[in-house]
């Protein structure tokens, strides 16, 4: 393991192959301890479809960060489980034991490949381990041959689609939202069709309805009375005095005799005792339970419709100006009530979508719930389908979330006398969240690539192009089919040109060198991103060579 701190040097005449290689890599350039690693397993021979128990065993400083394989690293056998990390401790030493469940479903020898374990800073690898698979002995005459089952339909297994979720959801909230606006729509419109009215014809329209409800015959007297009184009382709060409806009979009997008097109302007295005959009636009908015969309930019916039809021709005709205040007051009545609905509906929809999103926030992360509704770049290119492809001459093969497109680079007269062929791959920039670049070059004569000195290139090319405060360390590096190369990584700060905001980034870099060939792998992204690391891992563990073994 080596630690470099960069100065700024200057790069001499001979080693323009290597500057070249920073030159077309960065176009748009914007932004210890002791181990020990062991593995075992718990048999070497197994039936078809047996699990066979691989047990890992690091000893570490408890200070160093252990990563151990994961994914397809076992093939050709299958990983069934891959159980939690058992650890204990003995002073400032950890001992971690990872187990693995491995089958096959295909009989014969088969090789456990070496494993790749990272301590710290350190690459460890396991020993390959042999193991057999043999078939399953039957015994056809003991064993009873059936015929083969029909196809039976299975549920599909219960997964989590966040924006399915919340689509079905969302989708459910509009039907109900749209049935409920309809439906108060048409309560509303009747309502207001009926408000609408005179207050005289609303009147008579309320007798209406008492004579068609039948409430006498289903000796609902209280009831009837009650309708019957409200209605009278409605309309001289109206039209005469509007405390008509929260005064007492007494009270309202002794406002109107006022208003006769006065000369504001033109009744006979005859018409205001009848009314208050009634009016006492119902007062015994809805507290004392009283029941006065059908006819008289009737009768008294009549004697109200009578009230009302008096009272309208004794009401004089209001003024110019009476009906315009009239009016205003009307207009501001209903644009009150409105703003008070909208702002109901509002507070029920703010209510609904918060409760909703508090709930899913709750079960299963609000930043995963923030990054699936608002939508965040990195996690959909880590759940995009991926691209497995091969870039280049000599090849890189290396899988990706996108395609990597090429890169147009024209080569000077110089260049071309040392170079036979470049080629470089690339996607998005370094002014985004991510960015991956693949590099080829193929020399014209035999030229000895130094891998240290075409790191130093391309970081002093990192330099020129913007990268500050620039750290790495570089490791040796082996691919899972044994290309051997050199693996840089570190960190650096970038200021945006557009925004002026500096971000902190992170990068991975393989270098390899392959007969009169020179490759080379680039991933960046941003540190602060949840996302990235895990991405940019998945596509350094996916490079291979074409020479690898």
């Amino acid at each position: 393991m080596k630690n470099y701190e960069l100065q700024n040097k200057g790069i001499d005449l001979g080693t323009k192959i290597i500057r070249f290689l920073a030159w077309i890599i960065f176009p748009l350039w914007g932004l210890g301890g002791f181990s020990q690693v062991t593995a075992t397993i718990d048999s070497t021979t197994v039936e078809i479809g047996q699990e066979i128990r691989y047990k890992m065993q690091v000893q570490a400083d408890s200070t160093q960060i252990v990563i151990f394989p994961e994914g397809k690293t076992f093939m050709p056998l299958e990983v069934i489980e891959s159980r939690k990390i058992d650890t204990s401790r003995n002073g400032k030493r950890f001992s971690l034991i990872k187990e693995y469940a491995l089958t096959q479903f295909d009989s014969g020898h088969y090789t456990i490949p070496v494993q790749k374990v990272l301590v710290g800073d350190k690459v460890f690898f396991t020993d390959s381990l042999k193991v057999e698979i043999r078939d399953v002995l039957v015994d056809t005459t003991k064993q009873k041959m059936y015929e083969i089952k029909p196809l039976v339909e299975v549920e599909a297994k219960f997964a989590i689609d966040w924006k399915k979720w919340f689509l079905w959801i969302g989708g459910i909230l509009l039907v109900l939202g749209i049935v409920t606006f309809f439906v108060l729509r048409k309560k509303k419109r009747a309502a207001n069709k009926e408000n609408e009215l005179p207050p005289y014809e609303r009147a008579i329209l309320a007798l209406r309805k008492i004579d068609e409800s039948h409430l006498l015959e289903q000796d609902s007297h209280k009831e009837y009375y009650s309708q019957l009184s409200d209605t009278a009382r409605k309309y001289i709060d109206e039209e005469v005095y509007d405390h008509a409806m929260e005064s007492t009979t007494d009270e309202l009997i002794t406002r109107l005799d006022e208003e006769i008097k006065s000369g504001h109302l033109n009744l006979d007295k005859t018409t205001i005792e009848e009314l208050k005959k009634v009016l006492k009636t119902a007062d015994m009908a809805k507290f004392a339970k009283s029941k006065p015969d059908v006819i008289t309930a009737k009768a008294d019916r009549n004697v109200i419709e009578q009230v009302i039809n008096k009272t309208k021709s004794a009401i004089p005709e209001p003024t110019e100006e009476e009906l315009l205040a009239d009016e205003e007051y009307r207009k501001t009545v209903a644009e009150k009530k409105r703003r008070n609905k909208i702002g109901i509906g509002s507070a029920i929809i703010v209510v609904l979508i918060f409760g909703t999103w508090l709930g899913f926030g709750w079960a299963y992360g609000f930043d995963v719930v923030k990054d699936t509704l608002l939508g965040h770049p990195t996690k959909e290119l880590a759940e995009s389908e991926w691209i497995t492809s091969a870039y280049g001459s000599p090849p890189v093969t290396i899988s990706t979330p996108k395609v990597l497109i090429r890169n147009a680079y024209q080569m000077t007269d110089e260049q071309k006398q040392i170079l036979k062929g470049n080629e470089t791959f690339v996607y998005g920039s370094l002014l985004g969240n991510f960015y991956i670049a693949v590099s080829t070059v193929v020399y014209n004569q035999n030229t000895e690539t130094d891998l240290e000195k075409a790191v130093e290139a391309v970081i002093g090319g990192m330099e020129a192009e913007g990268a500050k405060n620039i750290t790495f360390k570089t490791d040796e590096y082996e691919t899972l089919k044994g290309a051997k190369g050199l693996k840089v990584f570190g960190d650096f700060t970038a200021k945006n040109p557009v925004t002026q905001q500096s971000k902190k980034a992170e990068y991975f870099m393989l270098n390899f060198k392959e007969g009169e060939g020179f490759q080379q792998i680039i991933v960046v992204y941003t540190k602060e991103d949840r996302y990235a690391k895990a991405i940019a891992e998945r596509i350094i563990n996916s490079v291979e060579l074409k020479n690898g073994k």
